[in-house]
């Protein structure tokens, strides 16, 4: 064999070694995938979650280990994610606060449309408006009623600056111009605990975590803020029925990668998370929330930016003329 033969095939064989490795590299997943959650476990979104990540699981071939990274407002988990390695392997699912929170908090180390790849929509949830089992009245209008003349001592509890049943307490607030003495948790379970015992008056929070307190009877319910009744709790009149249109809210879930996160990754977590929202059992599990998955011509990264922008700017407005704000 010639000595140039011989540099040749010496030549071609580093190459085969040098991209071996870039060609296991692309396999992707070839390891867990983890979806962190900015809430505590146990809640509305942390729910979600699990039955998301338990769907993306069949398609994705690995693992989708659900994280929760709880803080105040749910800031901690997004920043983090920011700031993440845009491999594919850290992804974020967040709730309506990734477009409030510029306006909550002066403070942001993340910008929600700049920083992240925006992966697609997971599903809507209705609020409800819920109070003690003592709470003395036996509708929407009678509550208003009672709100009004007992404001002073009445408790509006929510999970937190930012939570979504924060978010449902400014508005309820505005629609009956009245103010009421909120009362911030840590987390949804510990607010619906006092809210079950009686220790606070009223809330307004997510179907996936009312809806089994509603059917246990465990608490007062007067309205669900959808535009039409649920078929999880059918009985529920919505805010329109009720008299108080202008009060239709819902709670969006997306899913968010950091920036920078390669283009075919990225389509391959929105194809599975597609694919999990085509399963049955996942639209069942959130159909027994009361919680409606987004239609498939909703589910694009562009019909996600386009929510996160629109919802940025109608919430900016309303969270500034409340006054409340982070420091």
């Amino acid at each position: 064999m010639s000595l140039q033969k011989s540099r040749r095939l010496l030549l071609g064989a580093a190459m085969v070694a040098a991209l071996m490795p870039l060609t296991a590299q692309a396999a992707y997943p070839d390891r867990p995938i983890t979806m962190v959650v900015p809430f505590a476990a146990g809640g509305p979104t942390d729910t979600v979650a699990r039955a998301l990540a338990a769907s993306m699981e069949k398609s994705l071939g690995q693992p989708v280990v659900v994280e929760n990274k709880a803080s105040a407002g749910g800031i901690v988990a997004p920043g983090e994610i920011a700031r993440a390695t845009p491999d594919g392997y850290r992804i974020l699912i967040h709730h309506i606060g990734m477009a409030t929170s510029p306006a909550l908090y002066r403070k942001l180390a993340y910008k929600p449309v700049e920083d992240f790849v925006h992966l697609g929509l997971v599903n809507a949830v209705p609020m409800t408006l819920i109070a003690k089992p003592t709470f003395p009245a036996n509708n929407l209008a009678e509550a208003v009623k009672h709100i009004k003349a007992n404001a002073k001592s009445i408790n509006l509890a929510n999970a937190g600056l930012g939570a979504a049943s924060h978010l449902c307490g400014l508005m309820f607030q505005a629609a009956i111009d009245t103010d009421l003495t909120t009362v911030p948790y840590k987390g949804t379970g510990p607010a619906m605990t006092d809210l079950i015992g009686g220790q606070t008056d009223l809330m307004c929070d997510q179907t996936t975590s009312t809806t089994p307190q509603i059917k246990a009877g465990k608490v007062k319910v007067y309205a669900v803020t959808s535009s039409q009744r649920i078929d999880a709790i059918k009985e529920v009149p919505t805010v329109g029925e009720a008299g108080f249109k202008g009060l239709e809210l819902s709670i969006w879930h997306g899913l968010y990668a950091p920036k920078g996160t390669p283009a075919d990754i990225a389509k391959k977590l929105n194809g599975a998370l597609r694919s999990a929202l085509a399963d049955e059992n996942f639209k069942k599990r959130m159909t027994d929330l009361g919680s409606v998955v987004y239609p498939e011509s909703q589910q694009t990264p562009e019909a996600h930016l386009a929510l996160l922008k629109s919802e940025t700017d109608r919430w900016g407005k309303l969270i500034a003329k409340s006054g409340q704000f982070a420091d």
